[in-house]
């Protein structure tokens, strides 16, 4: 199971920059470099934990490619099989080993909410986003 994470979980990069100096760079038109920073793990009938994404085996960081489609970790890449901008946010979604995942990236901010979820159990991951 954490190999599947570690092949699906997605990561984002902090960044001390403002926001609104990089609010078009969020908009699916430039790659970004992503880190996680919090992270709940969840099985069917149990009290949901946190921990760190490290815990669970999330990378450290992960590349969003939206011309090639693709979210890659340090040892696997994965499809985006649906992208769509909405209102503030640009939704993703794919599967992969099993599980479904989606990310919800902040249009403006670069925050982002992150799931994997299969029908034994679910992963919720959080962190931020920059150019790369």
């Amino acid at each position: 199971m954490l190999k599947t994470l570690q092949a699906t979980a997605l990561a984002t990069f902090v960044c001390a920059t403002p926001a609104w100096v990089f609010a078009a760079d969020f908009d699916g038109s430039k790659p970004l470099l992503c880190a996680t920073v919090d992270a709940h793990f969840c099985d069917i009938g149990e009290v949901c934990y946190r921990t760190l994404p490290a815990i669970l085996g999330a990378p450290q960081f992960m590349r969003i490619n939206f011309a090639k489609k693709t979210v890659s970790g340090p040892q696997r890449s994965t499809d985006i099989r649906f992208m769509e901008p909405s209102s503030g946010q640009l939704l993703l979604i794919g599967t992969e080993l099993g599980y479904g995942w989606s990310i919800a990236l902040d249009t403006k901010t670069g925050s982002m909410s992150a799931t994997l979820v299969n029908r034994e159990d679910v992963f919720v991951l959080f962190g931020a986003c920059t150019p790369s």
